[in-house]
């Protein structure tokens, strides 16, 4: 998951930032958590030096009537200023104006309101207000704001809200959403059929890493639900998943999902076409062992063609000494081993000297 948290965060800094996602791609690297604290640490530094001025409006526009104050902020000082006098002051001032304004203008202006202020004044607005407001930044497809905001919307208000935002948009904004602990909580207000309709998004928009986000920062019965789902989804469409998946190097955030499936499903995968390249196999097991993640790679690898075991286990036996031991000790931890020596069965004599050879195969067998 940390490749798509990354891509998210790097979205949302670029955002704040004004600058273009591939500008900040040498950011990559960092942990995603890290990559939120700079995030954050950047929003404080850059609303926290706004002029002098900016506060002395902010101090005007509570001398006057709100009606005043909101033709203010349209006429004089367009969205961006607005925005920034709005994160000045007090939630419920801020919230009175956001009402005196028409809600077009008010959707313009949420990019850049001090992300800070934004659960005061969401909780302090009305909530037929809030639904209008959210519908329009649907309208304007922005999704990086809607990520921002949502998190903060009453429940009662997003079982509105969600009908009138399209799928692909619920989708892309789950993905890179502020509070993603809310996340759950918004996938069971959708309910199946608006799920399962959002899952179908995902392959009509070419938008699986999306998807693949939003299923790892959901747990449970929401992440099986959505991992379901998309097993049922035509092979033509999960071959696209999985070519995607490849093409991204996303197997740490796809490998989970499969795990979560029943036996039947994980058959249907293992047989996609997009599986059968050696290539597209041996990556899969290079982040696998990037990753450690052989518990729920071994239950796929087990009912693969024959063919495709043998890729798997001709890649195997080529790691090096280290890789291989550590593959050998996360087996033991998981008691994979069932799993794991038909595996070892298909590898070359050297390979299996080799393996047979190592601390932890030796430890295992009291040599």
């Amino acid at each position: 998951m940390d490749k798509l948290r990354n891509r998210a965060e790097i979205q949302k800094t670029a955002a704040l930032l004004g600058e273009e996602p591939e500008n900040l791609a040498f950011l990559a690297a960092l942990p995603a958590d890290d990559l939120r604290r700079l995030r954050e640490q950047a929003a404080a530094a850059l609303f926290d030096s706004l002029p002098d001025m900016l506060d002395r409006i902010a101090k005007a526009t509570k001398l006057v009537p709100v009606a005043v104050a909101a033709a203010i902020s349209q006429k004089a000082l367009g969205p961006r200023l607005a925005a920034a006098v709005a994160g000045r002051l007090e939630p419920h001032r801020a919230a009175a104006i956001i009402e005196k304004l028409p809600v077009p203008f008010t959707a313009e202006s949420c990019p850049h309101l001090d992300p800070r202020r934004i659960p005061g004044i969401v909780e302090s607005l009305d909530e037929d207000l809030v639904v209008r407001i959210a519908v329009a930044l649907a309208e304007r497809g922005d999704h990086l704001t809607m990520g921002r905001f949502v998190g903060e919307i009453r429940e009662s208000a997003l079982v509105r809200i969600l009908p009138q935002v399209p799928d692909v948009l619920v989708l892309r904004t789950g993905a890179v959403v502020d509070r993603p602990e809310r996340l759950g909580r918004i996938v069971e207000l959708m309910g199946e059929e608006r799920l399962g309709q959002v899952v179908a998004a995902a392959s009509a928009a070419g938008c699986w890493p999306e998807a693949l986000a939003v299923a790892g920062l959901v747990e449970g019965e929401q992440r099986v639900r959505i991992a379901r789902l998309t097993a049922a989804r035509p092979q033509e469409e999960l071959d696209a998943l999985v070519r995607a998946t490849a093409e991204q190097d996303l197997w740490e955030a796809l490998l989970p999902l499969v795990a979560l499936l029943d036996e039947k499903e994980r058959l249907a995968v293992a047989g996609l076409a997009a599986l059968r390249p050696p290539e597209v196999l041996r990556q899969a097991v290079r982040a696998v062992v990037d990753t450690g993640l052989w518990g729920v790679f071994l239950p796929l690898v087990e009912v693969l063609p024959p063919e495709s075991r043998q890729v798997v286990a001709d890649t195997v036996g080529e790691l090096d000494d280290v890789r291989l031991d550590a593959l050998a000790r996360e087996v033991d931890v998981q008691n994979l081993w069932e799993l794991v020596l038909p595996l070892v069965e298909l590898t070359d004599d050297t390979a299996k000297q080799r393996l047979f050879a190592l601390p932890a195969f030796r430890e295992r067998s009291g040599a």
